[in-house]
């Protein structure tokens, strides 16, 4: 008896690809989204189009995990002619049996591997490196310097799904930041620990060496570090924000996670203190005139009290914050945090977020305010209702109000209307 075999709609494999989490994991569909494409197969944007799909997960906290099985489940549902269903990446390196389980998926595939992804879709891999050549958002790519950590914070499970700390060469770095310069006017630094760039390398070469060649090799481009810890922003990086402004932009965005240094402790993160943390971006924004300046931060970490979250909170109070991004403490199966101490109320951890949120916006405002009637480099984004939506070298969003055709990266003047950045270009 001959099996059945579905008929393809498509006569070429259409894949859909959807992103959970950080910009490591951006970077990495992109490069399957070259894979696909070198292989011919074409990525479309929209799954009822789609032969196949890739969601590209993350394992950061429950809800990313919960979220990607509900979109694995709805289209599958609403696309029943699907081949294939590849839940890949992180949360499936760490898979228990609950993904594989869900109605639809057909694969789960640790990691992102190009060649084992394109083997899983029926598509001829390719052996080549991959070096990425565009990015899909526009004006701005990400560029992948490193990945893994080997740091062991007990709140985390990325840890285990990513691996040890490995070094891109610097190479294949700087060839692909060429090819992306071509058509991208900011190009961000991403990794899962990007401050231990090169300490795997034979030459020791460190991220202020990495970022102070790209800046002198690729020119016209603006450079911008993702998430970098406080204590690894090193004298060429500080250099780099304080003097040359247009090429890295002056932005930090340093997790600090508390500001108790016993709940620091608990966390694993026992390379620095508040204070070490406080001083380091003091001496920052003592050296960068206009800075963006974020964080994480974790609330509700097993066992905080009430004055570990004051001792936070002033620490937040003290410091330059343009934004933070406040997280409720999410407990991974993998990760030992959930044994150091007894769990905090829910109306509690909510509570203290609200609290920090409200602190950081009224900066913010502040912050805006000041900027007001100041030159900004924006690049431009995308248009939105009317307007341009555009990101200043501080990591502010503006919007600029034109019918005119605006380039991708202009200068302009500020102007705080409500707690509205507006961008008025100087130069089109």
């Amino acid at each position: 008896m001959v099996p059945h075999v579905r008929a393809h709609r498509h006569a070429v494999t259409r894949v859909y690809i959807h992103t959970f989490g950080c910009k490591a994991n951006q970077y990495d569909s992109e490069v399957l989204r070259q894979a696909v494409e070198a292989s011919g197969g074409v990525v479309v944007d929209d799954p009822s189009d789609a032969s196949a799909a890739i969601v590209n997960s993350c394992t950061v906290t429950h809800v990313s995990e919960a979220k990607l099985r509900g979109l694995a489940r709805r289209i599958s549902r609403d696309n029943p002619e699907l081949e294939s269903v590849l839940v890949v990446g992180c949360a499936a390196t760490l898979d228990d049996g609950t993904i594989r389980s869900v109605p639809g998926i057909t694969s789960v595939i640790g990691g992102t591997d190009p060649q084992t992804i394109l083997g899983a879709l029926g598509l001829e891999a390719n052996e080549a490196d991959p070096i990425l050549q565009s990015f899909t958002r526009g004006t701005r790519a990400w560029l992948k310097i490193q990945d893994g950590c080997d740091e062991f914070c007990t709140y985390c499970a990325t840890r285990f799904a990513r691996g040890s700390s490995v070094s891109r060469p610097k190479a294949k770095i700087l060839r692909e930041a060429e090819l992306l310069g071509q058509a991208h006017s900011e190009l961000v630094l991403t990794g899962v620990h990007i401050g231990s760039y090169g300490y795997d390398l034979p030459d020791r070469h460190r991220l202020g060496d990495l970022v102070t060649e790209l800046v002198t090799r690729i020119p016209d481009v603006r450079f911008r570090l993702s998430s970098v810890e406080a204590t690894q922003i090193d004298e060429p990086l500080l250099d780099l924000m304080a003097d040359a402004p247009a090429r890295l932009a002056p932005h930090v965005h340093a997790p600090l996670q508390s500001g108790s240094d016993r709940i620091l402790k608990l966390m694993g993160r026992r390379w620095y203190t508040a204070e070490d943390y406080r001083d380091r971006l003091e001496k920052l924004a003592s050296r960068v005139d206009t800075l963006g300046l974020g964080a994480d931060i974790i609330v509700g970490f097993p066992g905080e009290t009430k004055e570990d979250f004051a001792e936070t909170k002033s620490l937040v109070e003290g410091l330059p914050f343009t934004y933070v991004h406040v997280f409720p403490y999410s407990p991974r199966s993998v990760a030992p945090s959930t044994k150091l101490g007894p769990p905090v109320e829910p109306d509690t951890v909510k509570a203290r977020s609200a609290e920090l949120r409200t602190l950081v916006d009224a900066k913010l405002r502040a912050y805006k305010a000041a900027r007001s009637g100041g030159a900004g480099d924006v690049v431009q984004l995308r248009r939105t209702r009317g307007n341009y939506e555009g990101l200043t070298e501080d990591y502010l969003s503006v919007l600029t109000a034109t019918d005119s055709v605006l380039p991708a990266r202009f200068e302009a003047t500020l102007r705080d209307r409500d707690g509205t950045l507006w961008a008025e270009p100087t130069v089109c």
